[in-house]
């Protein structure tokens, strides 16, 4: 319980950062209305399960093949979440979201989905993300639990990327008149990745 607790945690620091899909979703809300924002907050939401899956599948193989080559990516995932940690404390803060012309909600579904499945970025995360979480002797097999994160994950991107698109109108004001927001909102992101980080390179 722990973990899922600080998993959650993690990831809602994570969305709430600012970064493209986030940023994708306002932008859909404010330039063609709530249900656009909400239909793209679904697309990407939806992508997640595409990258969960090539993560737990892939780890599992290669736990089963070799127990050190798990421990070998559990630290190359400690590094790359430190790296983008630093990377998140250097940030600036808000991007502009650009206005987009209007197009049908089933469009707008399937380009949030494909953005974000087609994205080599996130599968990277989600690879050396989940596995820091995850009991390699626990009584449930890696691949189960690391699918249970990945639809922790999702669940609660969909809360926070609805909220983000129904509201976009509303958010997307307040946060134009408060740029600095983002800083602290990636300073956050960015201590969060290092202490979880951190705390995998000193775990046995």
């Amino acid at each position: 319980m722990p973990n899922f607790v600080l998993f959650l945690a993690t990831s809602i620091a994570i969305t709430l950062a600012p970064g493209p899909d986030n940023l994708q979703v306002l932008a859909r809300g404010i330039s063609q209305g709530r249900a656009a924002g909400f239909v793209a907050a679904l697309g990407f939401a939806a992508g997640v399960t595409f990258h969960t899956t090539l993560a737990a599948l892939g780890v599992a193989v290669l736990l089963r093949s070799s127990p050190m080559a798990f421990q070998a990516i559990k630290l190359a995932g400690a590094a790359y979440l430190i790296w983008i940690g630093i990377k998140a404390l250097r940030s600036q803060g808000l991007a502009t979201a650009h206005e987009r012309p209007p197009q049908p909600l089933l469009s707008v579904f399937r380009q949030s989905v494909l953005g974000n499945m087609m994205n080599p970025k996130v599968t990277l995360f989600f690879i050396v993300f989940l596995p820091q979480f995850v009991d390699p002797h626990g009584a449930q097999g890696v691949t189960l639990q690391m699918l249970e994160l990945g639809l922790l994950f999702m669940l609660q991107t969909v809360v926070i990327f609805s909220l983000f698109g129904v509201c976009a109108g509303m958010i997307g004001s307040w946060l134009r008149r408060r740029p600095r927001l983002g800083v602290w909102l990636d300073r956050l992101a960015g201590a969060t990745f290092i202490a979880i980080g951190i705390r995998v390179a000193l775990r046995d």
